[in-house]
């Protein structure tokens, strides 16, 4: 098939991908986009703390904001990233870890620590990433919660999973696209369906993380709702009324934090009821209620008149020289990251190869 495929999609409360839309479009242009977010406001409309996570594509920036003009739009943190590994190739081996770390921080203090490190680095890292503005990238600063979806790369799953239905006629592949998210919805329905926890999978592991995390912890009452909890010398306020901690973690995951959690156990309360509604298991179940419909066979097809004698024309369309792509365009940190990946062809391990192995028998 020709033309271009477009997704939306996010996660489900057990952290499953799920797919919100897709379309088949001649161009990723501007109208194409448009379009696109004009469907789906149409079926999804606006909602509240919405909010829109895409690669900085001026043509998708542009459609967003003429779409939905009052929803935060931000950048995927790895399409920035790649931005800054290009403009500043000799400090981005010590900029890495700093700047997702940057990306993901909790608190105020937290990110102008992180942020200090950053300049001492390279002063114009700094400078470039407060021009394309801390809200846009900063789970700090963003005006509505991003949640856990801070990059794009659901995109990037799908699109491998679709890697061979590509080869197929524009129907049979839309019937292929359909049949497997009708697979992956029935499957999450019914792993939660089946769950003996309270939270989806991937949330149960988060909070029996921070259980085990708040053992070392001890809490000291202020009143009813207010507490200070000691966390190896360093002294955290909870507020169980508001469900904040000055960590940052509580009202931002929406999950009680260690802290929380110490709180929670010494007032003998359960820690899921401070959970958000959104990772319980009965809340996946109903964002599966709806099922992707299978389709009739195609000769049973009731299909209006003024639909079946409108002539529809095949698009034009030159072939590109050289030999048709047969692989999807990898990302450029799918890139980056292959680059990166040495083995030894002696030992099998990676991160060097067999001339700088140190494992290897030395010559006496």
């Amino acid at each position: 098939m020709t033309g271009w495929v477009i997704t939306a999609s996010t996660l489900d409360g057990a952290g499953h991908i799920m797919l919100l839309a897709y379309g088949i479009v001649d161009s990723e242009n501007g109208v194409a986009w448009s379009w696109f977010f004009e469907q789906f406001k149409e079926a999804y409309g606006e909602r509240k703390n919405m909010c829109i996570v895409s690669y900085k594509n001026e043509r998708i920036i542009k459609s967003v904001s003429r779409v939905y003009p009052t929803v935060s739009h931000f950048s995927c943190i790895w399409h920035l990233w790649n931005n800054v590994y290009k403009k500043f190739k000799k400090s981005h081996s010590k900029l890495s870890e700093i700047y997702f770390s940057m990306a993901k921080a909790y608190t105020q203090v937290e990110f102008d620590s992180i942020m200090e490190k950053v300049e001492k680095v390279d002063f114009k890292v700094k400078e470039y990433l407060k021009l394309v503005g801390y809200k846009k990238w900063a789970r700090l600063y963003a005006p509505v919660n991003m949640g856990w979806t801070m990059t794009s790369n659901i995109v990037e799953s799908i699109n491998a999973a679709l890697v061979s239905a590509r080869e197929l006629p524009i129907y049979d592949f839309l019937e292929e696209v359909r049949k497997m998210f009708g697979r992956w919805n029935c499957s999450n329905r019914k792993e939660a369906s089946h769950t003996y926890t309270v939270l989806g999978k991937q949330y149960q592991e988060m909070r029996t993380l921070n259980e085990a995390m708040s053992t070392r912890m001890t809490v000291v009452p202020s009143n009813e709702y207010l507490h200070t909890v000691n966390d190896e010398g360093r002294h955290y306020t909870v507020c169980r009324l508001k469900r904040k901690c000055s960590c940052g973690r509580f009202q931002v995951n929406e999950l009680p934090c260690p802290h929380a959690w110490t709180v929670l156990k010494s007032k003998f309360l359960m820690p899921e009821d401070y959970c958000s509604d959104y990772y319980k298991s009965k809340s996946v179940v109903m964002t599966y209620e709806v099922p992707v419909y299978p389709l009739p066979n195609q000769n049973e097809w009731n299909i209006p008149a003024h639909i079946s004698e409108e002539v529809v024309l095949p698009p034009k369309w030159k072939r590109s020289p050289g030999r048709p792509k047969k692989k999807r365009d990898k990302s450029f940190s799918e890139l980056l990251q292959k680059k990166n990946q040495h083995s030894c062809s002696t030992y099998g391990q990676r991160g060097h190869n067999k001339s700088t192995c140190r494992n290897a028998p030395r010559r006496t």
